[in-house]
């Protein structure tokens, strides 16, 4: 920065730092013998200065006065910042005043961060602690209102002492605050037609004040766009801010070279990559001989590393001898390939449940990963192999296919059933949140079930082959995949079925989910979802169990069994419908104990299932309970515990659900 009215310039403060960062190659420059000494020559031995080196641990102790010297007027005997016994330590308070006449919050704030006295308040000192932290936070209000444009800025500690009482106060005065009288881009005019809106990018403007945190910005935002424009090349200067002291004012010079608009050009990939050149454009938001845009170089990095086959990518821009054509040279180291995961968790009605899986992400280059997967538990037993190929074809595209064995032991019915599926997705992730995601794909079910079709009375083992095409769209409209706060989300599924028992049946089962986020405050969130289901084409007697709907559990109306809500068989057991409808509401309060880490959520859910095609809306049934949430850097951890409203004979009193995230 270049001072005028001090007449400082720039060269004098390069100069001083030059001399405090480097003083032997000042003495090399001053001393004419300095050529000629040896540095593997052995040092001469010092003087002993006859003084122990002090020990920085040791608070400081005040020194004792000569009792021969005589006390005068002169003597720092007592100031009007002492403290009555200097060697006691205690506790004190700091108090800011002179910082009302301006906008102070964002400097006290600032001070507050980095406050020597304030990062001490809460443990007791001795008064030359004291007077040290108070010297060193003056010379930091002050710095801090200079970063503000008040460059007259002047901070006085002071110590009051009112017996146990000890208030440090710091005085400021701030003075006026300086403005620019001009901001200059010399070079940007070379932009051409692009000019103008690369200077309004530079949000700092003649009138402004001088305040550093804006400048810096301002030439961030101007780098961002002028990538943005395609000026790959492009280079911002040093800033350079004249002071004039005498008029309280500033001038702002930062000079541009944009150089000419580019276009891509090709990817080059050296390294150790896990996969080829081709991959990694079919990975980028762009094609050879488009417009450069720095955003999209940006997004193919990230993109690379989420892969979760590359530790570490680095994206280099190569521009052509004309500056015209920019290729990308691209470098990567692998991650490792391979995961072995697991699986804890247990709801009431569904028992436990352990998973464990194995996993290689690219046993089949390119990002194709072979998943082996368990479950052991009370109710469910099931092995898995999953492929699963990301970025299949274009970018964001995902294709699975999977082949199950399992066996399903519910209340409502009991499966072995053999699956083979495939399909296309859309995904959103924690990177990337789509706002749409959606998915089509076919399934082949072979079932052997037991439960309830013709006579409420009797369980019945029926086989089933199923063939079903599933397709869904979602829109999230939310801020969060785990903890939304604000915001909505609205989808669809729909699923023609074919089934295949002693002749045919087609019906089809359809879905809407709904829920909304509300801030009621910083702490507080309100949130509601909306389910309607429906099956059409087919008598529930006609639909394998494990095919109709069910209501009831941690995901569906809490305060209730899993699937414990809905039609029964005569021995109380749930045996599912085809009209669904179910709503939940709660409050999500984040207490300011503990860091902000937990949470409790009070909810209210209710539901109603029904063996026609429309839900009985005169038979709901309701639940509530109260939640805790711990809020991990991964998300949220929630236990809920809810009761039945209107429990019928056969429900439990409490049920008990544990999960991650949130529960809509």
């Amino acid at each position: 920065m270049v001072h005028r009215g001090g007449r400082r310039t720039a060269a004098h403060l390069a100069c001083a730092a030059a001399i405090l960062c480097a003083p032997a190659a000042v003495a090399a420059q001053t001393d004419p013998g300095a050529a000629d000494l040896d540095p593997s020559a052995p040092l001469e031995p010092m003087d002993d200065l006859g003084i122990a080196w002090p020990d920085m641990n040791v608070a400081d102790q005040p020194i004792a006065p000569d009792p021969a010297e005589p006390v005068t007027a002169e003597t720092p005997a007592a100031t009007e910042t002492s403290i009555d016994d200097a060697a006691s330590e205690r506790r004190y308070a700091v108090v800011v005043e002179g910082l009302a006449a301006i906008d102070g919050a964002t400097v006290l704030a600032a001070f507050d961060e980095q406050s020597a006295l304030r990062a001490g308040r809460g443990d007791a000192a001795n008064a030359a602690q004291i007077e040290r932290r108070s010297t060193a936070d003056a010379e930091l209000l002050a710095e801090l209102l200079r970063s503000r444009g008040y460059y007259d800025a002047a901070v006085e500690p002071r110590i009051d002492s009112d017996g146990d009482v000890i208030r440090v106060v710091l005085e400021a005065a701030p003075g006026p605050q300086y403005r620019f009288t001009s901001v200059t881009l010399p070079g940007l005019d070379q932009a051409g037609e692009e000019a103008d809106r690369l200077r309004r990018a530079f949000a700092v403007k003649a009138g402004d004040p001088v305040i550093a945190a804006d400048v810096i910005a301002a030439g961030i935002a101007l780098k961002v766009a002028l990538g943005e424009q395609g000026f790959a090349t492009a280079t911002v200067g040093e800033q350079i801010v004249e002071i004039d002291h005498e008029a309280r004012t500033a001038q702002l010079v930062l000079p541009v070279e944009p150089g000419p608009v580019a276009r891509f050009g090709a990817i080059r990939v050296d390294g150790r990559p896990p996969f080829s050149a081709a991959h990694v454009g079919r990975i980028a938001r762009f094609k050879p001989g488009q417009e450069f845009k720095r955003s999209k170089v940006d997004d193919l990095r990230r993109a690379l590393v989420a892969t979760g086959l590359v530790a570490s990518a680095d994206v280099r821009v190569v521009p052509s001898a004309d500056g015209r054509t920019d290729d990308l040279a691209v470098r990567l180291d692998p991650a490792p390939m391979r995961t072995v995961a697991g699986e804890l968790g247990y709801g009431t009605g569904e028992g436990i449940r352990a998973e464990a899986s194995w996993q290689h992400r690219n046993l089949f280059n390119p990002e194709g990963a072979l998943t082996v997967r368990g479950v052991a538990g009370t109710q469910e037993q099931l092995f898995a192999l999953q492929f699963r190929r990301n970025n299949f074809r274009a970018r964001d595209q995902i294709f699975n296919a999977q082949l199950s064995a399992s066996h399903i032991d519910h209340d409502a019915y009991e499966a072995k059933t053999l699956q083979v599926s495939a399909g296309l997705e859309r995904q959103s992730n924690f990177i990337w949140h789509k706002k749409w995601t959606c998915s089509v794909g076919g399934e082949l079910i072979a079932t052997d079930e037991r439960g309830v079709f013709t006579d409420p009375a009797n369980d019945e083992t029926r086989t089933f082959l199923i063939a079903a095409l599933p397709a869904s769209l979602y829109y999230d409209g939310s801020d969060d995949l785990l903890d939304p706060t604000r915001g909505f989300r609205l989808g669809g599924r729909v699923s023609p079925e074919l089934s295949i028992k002693g002749g045919s049946r087609a019906y089809a089962r359809a879905q809407l989910d709904a829920s909304a986020y509300f801030p009621v405050s910083k702490s507080v969130v309100a949130a509601g979802r909306v389910r309607l289901g429906t099956i059409v084409g087919a008598d529930s007697s006609a639909i394998a169990p494990s095919r109709r709907f069910y209501s009831g559990g941690g995901g569906s109306v809490r305060g209730f069994g899993y699937q414990k809500l809905g039609p029964r068989a005569a021995d109380g057991d749930p045996i599912g419908g085809r009209g669904l409808a179910e709503f939940a509401l709660e409050a999500r309060v984040r207490l300011k104990a503990f860091g902000g880490n937990f949470g409790v959520v009070p909810f209210l859910d209710g539901g109603t299932l029904s063996g026609d095609i429309a839900p009985g809306f005169g038979d709901w049934r309701f639940g509530a309970g109260l939640g805790l949430r711990y809020y991990s850097s991964f998300g949220p951890i929630r236990l809920d515990v809810g009761t039945p409203l209107s429990r019928r004979p056969g429900d439990s009193r409490v049920a008990v659900t544990v999960s991650l995230g949130q529960a809509f």
